[in-house]
């Protein structure tokens, strides 16, 4: 069960806005902005049938940037939006997108029980490290004993490693991009869409107001002399635990997965991290009980008639759902 399906030739600009964006020159929210219309482009997503959601922080003004549906909601919460929404209307695509902030700090009780359920949608995170928004505050992903430019005295709290925790939540796909490497960001924003359960690809951009530390250079190795990251893919890493595949596997493909998560500092895996086929969707779990789910999903069931007045018997439903 896709997310998007080839139907229309569509082109980036379907999905531009004609006004100003107003992040800061060479924030790398751009290339991540420009990666996603891109993406839905090619994917042939029709921008009615897309939504996309944000919280609180410079994320959070991407959905006003998408000519798409769009939803601006409470700080940490666009994951149990999304997931209200996908259920409510399984024929849309549903993509979050949220800062490291709004994911792993005031949101990270979501993040983790989304990935309990494994909904049919895409979670993008804008990994700067800092809270843009607000003046630079160090974020959960910021390493402990760093101090960027606005912080009075170096971190002194340890940092949260996202690709670790959306494994243990339970996302069966999991990968990182980099924000202006663009052409590789496209294409895992497009696995990430048509992946069958719930997608997250860690972004990692550079800040250029308030870090700066991890800056473009940085990223880049100018120190070094080569880039700190790295395609796994180019190295023949295969993220797929098959379903069906025996626990021995399983096991396997976590712990190579964990090998490449814990890497940081001179090497930075991105890539497609892990595709877990072995689980469930939280759809194919409601059929389950209801089977003509996909079919009248709340989105499309009469709620009033012509003169509004509510229509809506509760009857049938509770007759589904009742213990006999």
């Amino acid at each position: 069960m896709a997310q998007a399906t080839q139907t229309v030739q569509r082109n980036k600009k379907d999905f531009q806005v004609d006004y100003p964006i107003d992040w800061c020159p060479g924030c790398g929210d751009f290339g991540i902005l420009n990666a996603l219309h891109q993406a839905m482009a090619e994917l042939g997503v029709e921008p009615h049938k897309l939504v996309v959601v944000g919280g609180i922080g410079c994320s959070g003004k991407a959905q006003y940037y998408v000519n798409a549906y769009g939803v601006h909601t409470l700080h940490g919460r666009p994951l149990p939006f999304a997931t209200g929404i996908k259920l409510a209307n399984p024929e849309l695509t549903v993509v979050v997108v949220s800062g490291d902030g709004d994911t792993m700090a005031i949101g990270a009780g979501h993040f983790v029980n989304a990935g309990r359920r494994n909904v049919n949608l895409t979670h993008i995170m804008f990994n700067n490290e800092v809270y843009g928004l607000t003046k630079g505050q160090a974020s959960p992903t910021l390493p402990l004993g760093l101090r960027t430019k606005s912080l009075p005295e170096a971190n002194i709290q340890a940092s949260i490693n996202p690709l670790m925790l959306a494994l243990v939540s339970g996302y069966t796909w999991i990968g990182r991009a980099y924000a202006y490497n663009i052409k590789h960001l496209v294409a895992l924003i497009k696995e990430a869409t048509t992946h069958p359960g719930l997608a997250f690809l860690d972004v990692l951009q550079p800040c250029p107001t308030y870090n700066n530390i991890h800056t473009k250079d940085w990223f880049l190795g100018k120190d070094l002399g080569h880039s700190r990251m790295y395609n796994v893919q180019d190295e023949g890493y295969d993220p797929v635990i098959p379903e069906g595949a025996p626990e021995e596997v399983v096991q396997q493909k976590l712990q190579q997965f964990m090998q490449k998560a814990a890497e940081w500092g001179d090497r930075i895996p991105t890539g497609v991290l892990l595709v877990n086929r072995n689980v469930s969707t939280y759809e194919t779990r409601i059929l389950e009980t209801l089977p003509d789910y996909l079919n009248h999903p709340p989105a499309r069931r009469p709620i009033h008639d012509d003169k509004g007045r509510s229509v809506v018997d509760l009857t049938p439903l509770i007759e589904e759902v009742r213990i006999r």
